[in-house]
Parts: C-alpha cells; structure tokens; sequence
C-alpha cells in the first residue's frame, strides 16, 4: 500500500500531519492525525451544546490522548484508544456505531442479552445524529491539541465553551512528561494556612481568637481576612486588610444598579473607601464600617443595619422629624437592595486598594 502525509494548518488552530494510508488489494483505506507542534503548557476542554444539524458537520480534531464524552447518554471514549482524527461530530459518532456493530454477531451467538443492550445503546447514538433534542459533546486533551471548529470564529461561539486548565500529575505521565519537582514556597504555604492568634473581644473584653487568612482575589491583588469570635457573649465580627502596598493612583468605581443580580457582585471596601449613592443623597466616609469583602448586597444591608441601631439616629433620643427621614432612608435602601429602585453606586478610593466585581 502507500501512504501519503500532508501538512496543513486549521485556520484558527494550529498545523497538524494528516497521513493516509490505501491498499490496492483489498481496497482498506484509514486516515489518522498528529500534531505537528508540541505538547502545550496546558491541556484544554471543548464543550459544545449540540442544537442543530449544523453542530453535527463542525469539524473536530481529536488526538489519541483526547477523551470525547457525550453526558446524556454516559458515553466515553477514553484516550489512548483509538488514533488521531480530523473528523466531524458526525465522523466520531459514526466511528463509535462502526466499533460497537464490529463483533455483535458474535455477541449474538454468546451473549444475547448483552447483545441486545448494545443494540439498544447503538439506536440512541443513531438518534443522536437526529438532533432530535439537544446534547452536550465534550472532547478534553490534556495534550491540548485537539480542536472543535468555531463557525463564527473570529467572533465568539455562545454554544463552544473553550477551558484550558494545568495538567494533574497522573495526565503528565499518561503524556510522557516529566514534572520538575520544585521546592515548597514558604508564601504559598502562608496563603493555603490559617493563622490564629489570641485577642480580647471588642464587646466584654473576655479573650478571644482572631483567625486571619490570606487570599487571592481573582485579577485583583492579595487581601488579608480577619474573623473574630468570641465564645463568652458570641460577638462575631470581621474585618479586611489590603496585602499590598498603595497605589501609584487611586481609584474611582461606578456602578449603575439595574437589576437584582448586580446584589451578588463581591465587593472589597477597603478602610480608606468612601461610599455614595446620590439617589438618596448619602455617603459613607472613609473608616466607616471597616475594611468589607462581601457582596453589594452585604455591604447595603450593613449600612442599613448601621442606621437602624444607632440609638441617636432612631432610637428615643431621636426627634420625631429627623427619625422620620431616616425611616424613609432605610425603607429606599431596601428597595434598592430587593431591585425595585434604580440607582448608582460609587466608590471613591484614593488608596487604590478597592474593588467591584
């Protein structure tokens, strides 16, 4: 037989090696794909939500070391067990029914029963092909040199979802790799520990423990959290600390409040934040409330809570006049925090050390 190698590149991807193989006697062809770079830093998992006929004719490069999953039916094709392809969604849904159908008429004389379930499970993946209803096709390479075709590309496919992640040690070694065994970083060590060291509570003065940890705010800086309980009188208090330096120029945030979901955004005030809201004319000055790592939410209900229990603003010491506005005050803060009032949210840092999600 001959076989035939061709270099091309998959626009948007990368080159790879298509070799094809034919035999003139007995007319078996096969065709198989390599990768014609190297292994990548990260592997990478394509995941499709197959909806229409179109999704079947998207073409897939999958590598021996890629897995494919389709969930809904619990159906694997682990890696390693076959070779390299270029191939559609099609393709690799025809090559699986070719597989299983290979040795059922000798399933048939041995096993019936079991003969008969893969029948059954072949029919679903023949169905598949249907798109009758949607499925969700996974191809995950550790390698990172498998591909699924986007359409829209260079615009982005809502359907696609593209993850690259690290590799684990066993998927290394599965690829050959050797790992450099680094020492442990006394900092990292730091960041995956909590502390504890002893205090006095705020409110009756017993000893109490201060836990402290440091975390990683995603593309955003390192913060340190503070939690303080107190076992005697079960005051519980929390607090956040920058864990950096200031910064060269401070920072202004604005957000427009439009829809309920924006109370789940996290939020880090830190002690030198000033809070406004011009809706209802109000502003937090900077020390108030503490440093703050919680949601919009969180922070709006502390804020309420901080005007509803302060003797002096609406307890019996209050006048009457003045207790009134600050009523209609917490009951437009509620309203903003349940996503019935529209209003804007800033946060004025000069520090540099703030942050909305």
């Amino acid at each position: 037989g001959v076989t035939r190698l061709l270099l091309t590149r998959i626009p948007f991807f990368k080159e790879i090696i298509v070799s094809s193989f034919a035999c003139d006697s007995c007319s078996w062809s096969n065709t198989e794909i390599q990768s014609a770079g190297r292994i990548q830093e990260q592997g990478v998992r394509y995941t499709l939500a197959v909806t229409s006929r179109q999704d079947m004719n998207r073409e897939v490069v999958k590598t021996d070391c890629a897995t494919a999953r389709i969930p809904e039916l619990d159906f694997e094709i682990p890696a390693f067990t076959q070779k390299g392809v270029l191939t559609t969604i099609e393709g690799i849904i025809d090559r699986a029914v070719a597989g299983l159908e290979q040795d059922q008429p000798v399933r048939r004389a041995t096993d019936e029963e079991v003969a008969s379930k893969i029948d059954e499970f072949i029919g679903k993946l023949k169905q598949l092909k249907e798109v009758r209803s949607s499925f969700t096709f996974i191809v995950d390479d550790p390698s990172g040199n498998s591909f699924v075709e986007n359409p829209h590309a260079p615009r982005k496919d809502d359907a696609l979802a593209v993850t690259r992640y690290r590799r684990t040690p066993q998927q290394a070694a599965l690829l050959g790799l050797e790992l450099d065994e680094k020492p442990a970083d006394p900092a990292e060590d730091l960041r995956n520990e909590v502390l504890q060291f002893n205090t006095n509570c705020p409110e009756c003065n017993a000893p109490a423990n201060t836990n402290m940890k440091l975390v990683q705010i995603p593309h955003f800086k390192e913060v340190i959290i503070m939690a303080t309980n107190c076992d005697s009188c079960g005051h519980r208090t929390n607090e956040v600390k920058s864990g950096g330096a200031i910064e060269p120029q401070g920072t202004r945030i604005t957000l427009r409040i439009t829809d309920p979901s924006d109370m789940t955004r996290d939020i880090l005030k830190s002690e030198t934040c000033s809070v406004e809201i011009p809706e209802l004319e109000f502003e937090l000055g900077m020390g108030v409330l503490g440093g703050k790592f919680t949601t919009l939410e969180g922070l709006l209900k502390d804020i309420a809570d901080l005007v509803e229990r302060n003797p002096f603003t609406l307890g019996d010491s209050s006048r009457p006049s003045k207790t009134e506005k600050l009523r209609e005050f917490v009951g437009k803060l509620h309203e903003i925090i349940e996503g019935k009032t529209k209003a804007h949210f800033i946060m004025d840092d000069p520090a540099g050390n703030s942050y909305l999600q």
